[in-house]
């Protein structure tokens, strides 16, 4: 049995658009240098984040599976539609009705879902499973 692994859906909308500014310098861990506190443009993360606002959604992740890609409990992906889920990329996908987050792999000539975590089973992918791929993640917003 699967347990659920996604929660809150919701469509990728350009309600308003607002520009950050964004700084030329890198960030070090040190000390900033006074010569590079200026701003290169300003940065909208609209612009940023969504390539095709049409095939964009959000989910929030939930459970510990993909820790291993950076995906954490309550992090927000962003599910692009209009990607190939090809191997290697991660994917959204119903499972038998329920949702899941996994990365996409051949091995030996037969489709797996990967968990990037060593404590969770990857999944097989046959005949007998219901099975959708919804899109592919192309961001994962990660709260400190």
């Amino acid at each position: 049995m699967l347990t659920p692994t996604l929660i809150i859906l919701f469509p990728s909308l350009f309600p308003s658009q607002l520009p950050l500014p964004l700084f030329s310098a890198k960030v070090a861990a040190g000390f900033p240098s006074p010569a590079d506190d200026y701003v290169e443009k300003n940065l909208d993360l609209n612009e940023l984040l969504i390539q095709t606002p049409a095939a964009t959604f959000f989910v929030r992740a939930q459970g510990e599976s993909m820790l291993g890609a950076g995906i954490h409990p309550n992090d927000i992906l962003i599910v692009d539609r209009s990607l190939e889920a090809v191997a290697g990329k991660i994917v959204i996908c119903a499972l038998n009705g329920e949702l899941t987050v996994k990365r996409l792999q051949g091995v030996n000539g037969q489709w797996q879902l990967k968990a990037e975590n060593p404590a969770y089973a990857d999944l097989i992918i046959h005949d007998d499973l219901d099975m959708v791929i919804w899109g592919v993640v192309t961001n994962v917003i990660h709260a400190l």
